[in-house]
């Protein structure tokens, strides 16, 4: 009951006993069988509308589908987890594994036959009427009635106040090194870009035998890999790609431009598997702290509106979403107040899966290229965040990203890429990093060569950066030529090579700014959440 009045209400020290049957117990064997059997009752044509039982329960589910026509339901019919609910508490409670599904009567016993036949729990709970009213009854009786119109448009609208102002930010002073292999180490043992092995290993991705690309790949299947591939029909070739984008560490700065760093961060996923932005939709997942304070609601405004900007400007429809307000509680005479925070999810069809990707380096004597320009926007960026320091220049997004994106994923299209990893968190360092030591290659890369925008002389600019749009890409050396004929018009370098001694050895200046062997850097990586 009230799970979702539960994820936007404050916190408090009531919160663990007065909400603890908030918490809805799913159960994903019965949901298994309830989503198959609804796919069979589709293509049969059983039902004419459906929606599924989340916030609200049936309230918002029947309510929501009846809205312009009326609903008349019998609160006693609907099957019970829990001997003893009110109906009131049957008509808002939030459990798990329900559909509601319009079906025209002379469907009513096939459909009923078809569900019985899956051991699936189905009931007429009502039916739709022409009046445009909602009566509920229980064993009979009539509990509430309430004019559709007055329910969906009877409360007025909140008008609330938005504030933002950009914060006073300067970019700190870090002295110049000549080596940078334990920032390296550092970020790649930081908690949001360290190996999340030991949760993924608990979880079966195997099931049905559908994976193509999985959560880890690589020569010993524990490398990061950017988004998942999943053929869900055997025999077909089509293939589900999903991937996501996040980092919170930008809101501090700007939310408008955290917002857009994760649906770029996820769209590159898409592209770095072998997708393309032809069919791609998104989803969002806003948690945040109280909207009735000024400047949270301001920061949630400039999110909503870069992810209407950015959905418009890749063509990425957002198809639904979620959020949690209120995320903050006192303690101590302070308030503790969660980081805006956003996750952009993105699903894309794959038509082909024979030709998905993975991010591991695969053959020595490859040659190594990145893909999209490197700025100074060190802002909100893990090599800062190892030093205690925010900065102000935040990634953002630039005219050429869809183009760049477009183009690789048709050279990958074309099999003339052999790996290709996005660059987030830790720039173009980590990446090469990850791909080397998920692929037991090292890697002799220049940076000097790779594009930048700004005056060249800063090694931890461009090993750092956290610019987005950009990809390392392995291509074999017979297919160079293409490649880069097929990039033509985006930035793009060739910086290095893969090589067989396992080491990632990163020049800037003629210097060894970056000397470590791979399983070196993997052990960094690897060891925080080795549980």
């Amino acid at each position: 009951i009230h799970g979702v009045t539960f994820a936007s209400i404050e916190l408090t020290e009531e919160s663990e006993t007065v909400s603890s049957g908030a918490v809805q117990i799913g159960n994903a064997i019965v949901e298994k069988t309830v989503v198959d059997t609804i796919l069979q009752a589709r293509d049969r044509g059983l039902y004419s509308c459906i929606t599924d039982c989340g916030a609200g329960g049936f309230s918002s589910a029947v309510g929501e589908m009846g809205a312009e026509i009326g609903a008349e339901v019998e609160l006693s019919n609907a099957p019970l987890k829990y001997h003893g609910l009110t109906y009131t508490e049957i008509w808002i409670s939030e459990a798990q594994e329900r559909m509601v599904i319009a079906v025209p009567p002379e469907n009513i016993d096939e459909t009923l036959a078809l569900f019985a036949a899956e051991d699936v729990e189905a009931t007429v709970l009502g039916r739709y009427t022409d009046d445009r009213t909602l009566r509920l009854k229980y064993k009979g009786s009539v509990v509430c009635e309430l004019d559709m119109e007055f329910l969906h448009e009877g409360t007025p609208r909140n008008l609330r106040k938005a504030v933002w102002a950009e914060p006073k930010l300067a970019e700190p002073e870090i002295a110049p090194k000549k080596n940078y292999g334990d920032d390296l180490k550092k970020i790649l043992s930081s908690w949001n870009v360290c190996s999340k092995e030991w949760v993924i290993r608990q979880y079966d991705h195997e099931v049905q035998g559908g994976s193509i690309v999985k959560p880890l790949v690589g020569v010993a299947n524990d490398g990061p890999g950017d988004a998942s591939v999943t053929a869900p029909v055997a025999g077909s070739d089509r293939g589900l790609i999903l991937s996501n984008g996040m980092n919170p560490c930008y809101g501090d700065i700007d939310p408008y431009w955290m917002a857009a760093s994760a649906i770029d961060e996820a769209l590159r996923n898409v592209i770095a598997v072998g997708g393309s932005l032809e069919r791609v939709a998104l989803l969002d997942n806003f948690s945040w702290g109280n909207p009735e304070v000024p400047e949270r609601l301001g920061a949630l405004v400039r999110a909503a509106r870069a992810c209407h900007d950015y959905s418009l400007h890749y063509g990425t429809p957002f198809i639904s979403g979620k959020d949690s307000l209120y995320n903050e509680y006192e303690s101590g005479g302070r308030t503790i107040v969660i980081p805006h925070s956003l996750l952009i999810s993105a699903i894309a069809v794959m038509p082909d899966v024979k030709k998905a990707l993975t991010m591991d380096f695969k053959n020595e004597g490859n040659l190594i290229y990145v893909v999209g320009m490197t700025r100074d926007e060190m802002g909100g960026s893990h090599y800062y965040r190892i030093r205690g320091e925010v900065g102000a220049n935040v990634p953002k997004l630039y005219d050429d990203s869809k183009t760049i994106m477009d183009k690789l994923a048709h050279a990958i299209e074309r099999g003339r890429v052999a790996s290709c990893h996005d660059c987030s968190e830790g720039g173009l360092a980590v990446a090469v990093a990850e791909m080397a030591f998920a692929g037991g290659l090292g890697a002799l890369v220049d940076l000097g060569k790779a594009p930048v925008d700004f005056e060249a002389g800063r090694a931890d600019k461009v090993l750092f950066s956290e610019s987005n749009t950009r990809f390392i890409c392995e291509v074999a050396a017979d297919d160079a030529a293409e490649f880069e004929m097929l990039l033509k018009g985006v930035p793009v370098a060739l910086v290095g090579e893969v090589v067989p001694d396992g080491r990632v050895v990163i020049e800037y200046g003629g210097a060894k700014v970056v000397n470590e062997k791979i399983a070196v850097l993997k052990e960094a990586w690897q060891a925080p959440l080795r549980w």
